[in-house]
């Protein structure tokens, strides 16, 4: 069985999580995690945060903050929040000497083979301050969907958009200062020279994309390919070792692949192994997948710049998944933090029980299309669908605790192995869902609620109750760890006799 390194590419560390990050490819991974090894698979997870992005430049001078204080702040700030709603990674990205030097020598190697280029490239630049301007420095129209952002990523459409390619740009650290645009020699990985090894890489992947992605890939291929940088002539960043780049930086969305293995390697540690390098788990020889969970306008940068780069080092494992999620608003309304507009796992999960928090997230969370947070929707599903179904289970339950081993028929065997087969097409990571994850858990759980217990099937209840929770624990935790002695999911259910035990009640929110 082939080892499965899970990644939740980090957050830029210029701020805490909201339920927009957690709702998406944070729970999303955790909840995959913890499944599969439940069902004896060999998973590793990694996440952390992203350090060099210059996003913490802009968001600390609004906050009137060092950029350095305001990426430390931000890093525990997020550790913190995981583990408020038990998402619990096995591995955690901090910027430190150790994750500088893996930056450092990957480029070094992609530079010595001889596949980086030394280009003239335009950048949009401030002539009153000497800047020039990339990413987070400053906004334009989007020339692929028209949408207003900054350079990079574009959050609308998915494209990468380079700085000189915006419509209209202007700087965001003074919005009414000229703008020009002015050639520079970087450093850049001509992605063209890669097509046809991406197209082959991407058409066996097609069938599992989600629909954004595919589109943005689609359409990304059927045109040229950029020259994607690999460095940048700003400051904030960590030093590009190259000569004719003297006083450069690396491009903070190249260090996708770099920020992974690292990830994945301290990962592998927390867990005991002992590495020789960083990217050692990802040798094409080591029997391991990768799986990424990530936001849709990450994809440019992950999957296929980061395939590039793979290609072009050769002897490296491409990912095999890509699980995509959506935007998740607050009340219809992007969540914001500099409108205020946010709530963090943190806050919820101070005032609502974590299972209830990890629930509704799964319910609603925005797998494919966006959806929305609302905290009365929240007290209203979590009711309705778990809390009280699963009291009045608990109640059933308790009527039959203490008359020691029941029947369980063949019957009810052969419905607990479909209650398997249900929640587990939905939790592998080739089809992952989140949300079909929720629907199975509250239809089953309404199910076992409708079930009207006698003597003659008070064993087949009970034991389709306890194949149940063991199925839900990847989402209801705590539930699960109450109540439960060990949280194996069995391959198939063969219990002919089941000893009914006092179950856990859940608490409604605000209770």
């Amino acid at each position: 069985m082939k080892r499965t390194l899970v990644i939740a590419p980090g957050p830029t560390a210029n701020g805490d999580l909201h339920l927009g990050h957690l709702a998406g490819p944070f729970l999303a991974a955790d909840v995959c995690t913890r499944y599969a090894r439940s069902t004896g698979q060999d998973v590793l997870f990694g996440t952390g945060v992203h350090f060099t992005q210059n996003y913490i430049v802009t968001t600390a001078r609004r906050l009137g903050v060092p950029p350095e204080e305001l990426r430390v702040r931000s890093a525990a700030q997020v550790e913190d929040t995981l583990a408020a709603v038990g998402i619990d990674p096995d591995g955690f990205v901090r910027f430190d000497d150790r994750y500088v030097k893996t930056v450092r020598h990957f480029f070094e190697r992609l530079h010595g083979t001889g596949k980086l280029r030394l280009r003239a490239v335009k950048f949009p630049y401030a002539p009153h301050t000497g800047a020039y301007l990339t990413d987070a420095y400053v906004r334009g129209g989007c020339p692929v969907c028209l949408a207003e952002g900054c350079a990079g990523l574009c959050e609308n459409c998915g494209h990468w958009i380079a700085s000189a390619d915006l419509i209209a740009p202007r700087s965001t650290l003074d919005p009414d200062g000229p703008v020009e645009l002015r050639e520079q020699q970087v450093l850049v990985l001509p992605l063209e020279e890669h097509r046809e090894a991406l197209v082959e890489y991407f058409a066996g992947r097609a069938a599992t994309m989600r629909p954004r992605l595919a589109q943005m890939i689609e359409e990304i291929l059927s045109r040229p390919l950029p020259d994607y940088p690999v460095t940048l002539p700003i400051s904030w960043g960590i030093p590009a070792p190259f000569p004719e780049v003297a006083g450069q930086v690396i491009y903070a969305d190249a260090e996708t692949i770099a920020w992974s293995m690292h990830c994945t390697a301290l990962a592998a540690e927390r867990r005991g192994a002992v590495l020789g390098a960083d990217d050692e788990l990802w040798f094409s020889d080591a029997g391991t997948q990768v799986a990424y969970f990530f936001g849709s306008d990450a994809g440019f940068a992950f999957a296929v710049v980061g395939a590039a780069m793979l290609l072009a080092l050769g002897g490296y494992t491409l990912p095999e998944h890509f699980v995509t999620n959506e935007f998740y608003e607050l009340d219809h309304d992007k969540f914001s933090t500099s409108r205020g507009h946010v709530v963090t796992g943190r806050e919820l999960a101070a005032e609502v029980p974590r299972d209830l928090v990890r629930f509704y997230l799964a319910a609603t969370g925005p797998d494919f299309q966006r959806t929305n947070f609302n905290r009365a929707a929240l007290e209203h599903v979590t009711g309705t669908r778990l809390v009280r179904p699963w009291n009045r289970v608990v109640d059933k339950v308790a009527a039959w605790t203490g008359r020691g081993p029941l029947p369980v028929s063949e019957r009810s065997r052969a419905a607990a192995g479909l209650m398997l087969e249900r929640f587990a097409a939905a939790y592998d990571v080739r089809r992952f869902s989140l949300t079909a994850v929720a629907f199975t858990l509250s239809e089953q759980l309404a199910r076992l609620d409708r079930w009207e217990v006698g003597p003659g099937d008070a064993g087949d209840f009970c034991h389709e109750v306890e194949v149940f929770l063991r199925c839900a624990a990847p989402v209801l935790i705590d539930l699960a760890g109450q109540a439960l002695p060990e949280r194996t999911v069995p391959a198939r259910p063969d219990t002919v006799q089941v000893t009914p035990v006092r179950l856990p009640r859940l608490a409604e929110t605000g209770s």
